[in-house]
């Protein structure tokens, strides 16, 4: 009988939920990083044991989790444990570094975006919303961020770098957030096209490219 296997994130950590065929029973493996907010979970597609989760705090900022054992074992990738903590001890989220880019070869320079009152308003990374797994590279993964931007790494979450066509568009700087924040909260890639990638922002819409992000 085939298995099934739940990936939750919740304001008070992640949970792994797993089942046989029939999901009359389910084994909780978890609170994983208790009393943090996770804001997603994804396995990857070619390599199910690695998963990918996006950890964040109010207080001590934004860190990315992976696993290669299926949940049992957690690492930053990119960072070592004493890179996670300062000096006198407290955490902090430099596990990676999403760093907006302006150059010109790359994209379109955008310093600001609009306002919840319409005035123009500086790019301010946030929080990853959205981490979506090649569904052919298990190390190849993207990443929806608020302040809505796409981003790519391809060494595994090691290092990121942005698809900074996506914000330099025409309409990149007449984006507005939502209630919840500017957000890129979804990631759909194409199995019969792996350069179409199709993505959603709150509250600037829908868009797609179908030469991976050029």
């Amino acid at each position: 009988m085939s298995k099934v296997r739940v990936l939750v994130g919740t304001r008070k950590g992640a949970f792994i939920l797993t089942s046989d065929g029939a999901r009359k029973r389910w084994k909780v493996s978890g609170p994983h990083f208790a009393g943090w907010e996770i804001y997603h979970m994804k396995g990857s597609p070619v390599h199910p044991d690695r998963i990918y989760a996006s950890q964040t705090s109010g207080w001590f900022g934004q860190i990315i989790q992976r696993s290669d054992d299926g949940g049992k074992k957690w690492n930053t990738p990119g960072s070592s444990p004493g890179e996670l903590k300062s000096e006198d001890g407290m955490l902090k989220g430099e596990s990676n570094k999403f760093v907006y880019d302006t150059s010109p070869e790359t994209g379109k320079p955008l310093t600001t975006h609009q306002w919840y009152d319409g005035t123009q308003h500086p790019w301010e990374f946030k929080r990853v919303w959205h981490l979506e797994p090649s569904l052919h590279d298990p190390d190849h993964v993207y990443a929806g961020v608020e302040d809505a931007a796409l981003f790519e790494s391809k060494d595994g979450g090691k290092t990121w770098h942005e698809l900074a066509s996506l914000r330099g568009s025409d309409t990149g700087p007449k984006w507005q957030p939502g209630a919840g924040g500017m957000c890129l909260h979804t990631i759909l890639l194409d199995p019969s096209n792996p350069n179409r990638i199709s993505i959603a922002i709150s509250a600037a819409g829908t868009f797609r490219t179908d030469d991976g992000g050029k």
